[in-house]
Order: structure tokens, then C-alpha cells, then sequence
């Protein structure tokens, strides 16, 4: 089981222009994001980002235990909309472009991929299983 300190995740924004800040991990990775001048990801995207990027790897692990993957290409696509629940994302679709070579072991990573896709969907992924059971958002001014 987790310690409390390992299963602790954050990140530290800090802004570096109007609606433009860099977002900091513990590690002291690094990316920047904005409200969506040039090239510069939003929050929205990141958020796509975080989702198939969470259940690629997933799929990417336990796949390319039977075989490397010719191609491996993953697309989040959504809805933004607006209602009387505010601002927020429907019609989330992950499409999985996965290609495996024609052998015994491409041949297994192909007929397992099926249910590793369900499986980082229903249980592995967290970043998709935080979005599709709801966790409360607290915020606190210090």
C-alpha cells in the first residue's frame, strides 16, 4: 500500500504573462500553458492530453509486452459546451490507432487489445476514472 507522501501528486503554476503561466511537477518537468496564443497548450487540452495520454500508456505497456507496435497513434477528441452546469467538456471520444506487425507476437498484442483498452478504461487510468466518477474540487486562498 501507498504512503501517504507517495500517492501525493501536485503541480505549482506560476504566471509569466497575461494568461500565459508555466506549470511546474515535483520532479521539475515543465510545461507552459495559455488561454490559447500560438502554439501553446490550453487547459482544456492538457486535460485531453492527460486522458489519452494516461490510458496510452496503459494500453502501451501491457501490449508491447507481446510486441512493439508498428504504429501507435491515440486521439482525444471533445465537445466544449456551455449550460446551465457552466463550462465543461461532453462527447469525450478516445480513438486508438494501434498497428502491430504481422507475427505470433503481434498476432496476441492485436487480440489482447480489446480488453486492455476496457480495462484501462473501467479501472486503470486514473486520470479518465477522476473524470468519470466526479471528485470534488476544493479551493482554499492562503
Amino acid at each position: 500500500m501507498a504512503t501517504e507522501l507517495e500517492a501525493h501528486r501536485g503541480v505549482t503554476i506560476n504566471r509569466i504573462g497575461s494568461t500565459k503561466y508555466v506549470v511546474t511537477n515535483e520532479r521539475g518537468g515543465e510545461i507552459t500553458i495559455s488561454a490559447g496564443q500560438g502554439g501553446v497548450f490550453t487547459p482544456v487540452e492538457l486535460l485531453l492530453a492527460a486522458i489519452g495520454g494516461c490510458t496510452a500508456i496503459d494500453v502501451d505497456i501491457l501490449t508491447s509486452r507481446r510486441s512493439e507496435p508498428d504504429a501507435f497513434t491515440v486521439r482525444v477528441d471533445a465537445r466544449k459546451v456551455s449550460d446551465e452546469q457552466g463550462n465543461h467538456l461532453s462527447d469525450i471520444m478516445i480513438t486508438f490507432e494501434i498497428g502491430f506487425p504481422d507475427s505470433p507476437g503481434g498476432d496476441e498484442a492485436r487480440a489482447i487489445l480489446p480488453d486492455v483498452v476496457r480495462k484501462s478504461h473501467d479501472r486503470l487510468c486514473s486520470v479518465g476514472r477522476t473524470v468519470e466518477i466526479g471528485t470534488p474540487i476544493a479551493t482554499r486562498i492562503s
